[in-house]
């Protein structure tokens, strides 16, 4: 069994509470997800329930754990930087159970993650491998370990379709306790039997968390219809009190004007009457106050961010070429290796274009080369979102010097009052990027690529940081873009709710996908 009681996380800088008093009970075959906002602590509680000393720097920390006769199984969000200079061979050796591996286990556990059996030998720094192959060795080197609890930070990103479902099945069939952090809403949905939301209401002065034993859609669900059962009470209520509160306002002014206006002949008789009728309607309206103490409150909730992308003037007509991609091989960043031969991709007007693939089969080095002649273009106004933020991004500048092009004071005051709307207390605004969580740093390059007035937007993985509660706001958003989204994801939703068309890049070329999303 595994407990955590009365957890409390304060962030040292700006002295904000991030989580109170908060307890935890997993029991094997729980599988709970942690969901929120985006640097609402769910990262920070994952690293110290794995060791207090990551959090130690910048997160004062209370509480207490009980992780009797358990062991930790823990993947970071983002690979640790002393792993990152490792060769993928120096970063298995240094693990003993590995070399207790026999050559048919390795072998399974690679076919499981869809790579070869020599990937474990590979003289490549693992700094250098994708995103997903990252994420696929750090998974494969902790299932050899043989964790009873998992412990598991976007064990999604980046991950390619193929590979997702197979982690799908891995947390369903995982004996014991999995405690995950997800921005995929379907891998989500398929997997969590509990939901351990953490938010943060009242520009963010306040936390709250709730734990709820039952599915992740089923809690959506419920919780929308809860705050709407209590809203429509707590309005009604307040209806009511208003009819109340006027009738007595009416009562008492009745009561004042006859007082005011009655004979001296008539003061002594009728005047006690009329106060004893004051008294009793003054009497009245404490007990209404006191009642009103206990009216239902209107429901307060951490609404999920919301900002435009673009305007009518980021459309592009129909009949004209956005893209027109020809070349006979794409060549690894290093130019070690083919990736893959006759590549063609023609894109026109505002198509949103989605690319897949396996991990390592060159994407990112494919987008990387659009990217390239696009931005160059100046018949048209292209902006690059990479999968690695710190491309584009200062990670010593605050978000509001980084976005800040002028220097004018109004254009400061505008770029805090859009990062007030992506949901940035005044004290984030003014943290380093380095600071900030995943999701915060994509806000900012998306806030970027919205002031920039681009037509044609070339993103790799855009949703991979953003919240299950904010993922349907910025699919939507994406959607509306009025220019033309060239992108690769492996998110589910996205490439079904945004994209055109979908295209598989493989050793042969780029596949259009049928109507129903198969090749």
């Amino acid at each position: 069994m595994f407990q955590i009681k009365s957890v409390t996380l304060t962030h040292k800088k700006d002295l904000r509470t991030i989580l109170e008093n908060f307890s935890l009970v997993l029991n094997d075959g729980d599988k709970a997800v942690m969901i929120g906002e985006e640097g609402n602590g769910k990262s920070t509680l994952m690293k110290w329930i794995y060791d207090p000393e990551l959090i130690e720097t910048y997160v004062e920390y209370s509480g207490e754990k009980a992780i009797s006769g358990e062991k930790l199984g823990y993947l970071p969000q983002e690979l640790p930087e002393a792993e990152k200079t490792k060769t993928v061979c120096e970063y298995f050796m240094e693990s003993p159970e590995f070399l207790d591996q026999t050559p048919k286990e390795l072998s399974k556990l690679a076919n499981d993650f869809h790579l070869e059996p020599e990937f474990y030998y590979r003289e490549q720094a693992m700094a250098s491998l994708s995103g997903g192959e990252r994420v696929k060795a750090q998974m494969m080197r902790i299932l050899m370990e043989e964790p009873t609890i998992l412990l598991l930070d976007e064990p999604s990103n980046d991950i390619d379709i193929e590979t997702l479902e197979f982690m799908e099945g891995l947390i369903n069939g995982w004996k014991h306790a999995v405690l995950f952090i997800s921005h995929d809403e379907t891998l989500i949905e398929h997997t969590a039997n509990r939901v351990i939301h953490f938010e943060q209401i009242r520009r963010k002065t306040k936390c709250r968390h709730s734990v709820a034993n039952i599915p992740y859609r089923q809690y959506v669900e419920e919780r929308l219809h809860a705050f709407e059962k209590q809203e429509q009470i707590a309005m009604g209520e307040r209806r009511e009190k208003r009819i109340r509160d006027e009738k007595i306002r009416r009562m008492e002014q009745s009561v004042g004007s006859r007082l005011d206006n009655i004979s001296h002949a008539e003061r002594d008789a009728i005047g006690r009457l009329l106060k004893k009728k004051m008294k009793n309607v003054k009497a009245m309206e404490r007990r209404f106050e006191r009642e009103d103490a206990e009216m239902t409150e209107i429901p307060e909730q951490e609404e999920a961010i919301f900002f435009k992308l673009g305007d009518a003037g980021s459309a592009i007509p129909s009949a004209k070429w956005v893209l027109y991609y020809e070349k006979p091989e794409l060549l690894a960043a290093d130019g070690s290796r083919v990736l893959a031969k006759n590549l063609e991709l023609k894109i026109r007007g505002s198509e949103k274009i989605g690319i897949v693939g396996t991990n390592g089969c060159g994407k990112t080095t494919l987008l990387s080369e659009i990217a390239a002649l696009l931005l160059e273009r100046t018949d048209l106004h292209a902006e690059y979102m990479p999968q690695n933020y710190e491309v584009l991004l200062d990670m010593d500048e605050t978000p509001v010097d980084f976005l800040d092009q002028s220097g004018d004071k109004e254009e400061r005051t505008r770029i805090r009052t859009y990062l007030g709307s992506l949901k940035y207390t005044a004290d984030e605004m003014e943290h380093p990027i380095r600071e900030l969580s995943g999701g915060q740093k994509a806000k900012v390059l998306l806030l970027k690529l919205s002031m920039s007035g681009a037509n044609v937007l070339i993103l790799d993985e855009p949703t991979r940081n953003f919240s299950p509660l904010s993922g349907p706001v910025i699919r939507r958003m994406l959607k509306d873009f009025p220019g033309a989204i060239i992108s690769v994801s492996h998110d589910r939703k996205y490439l079904a709710e945004v994209c055109d068309k979908i295209y598989k890049l493989t050793p042969d070329g780029l596949e259009r996908a049928n109507g129903d999303g198969s090749f």
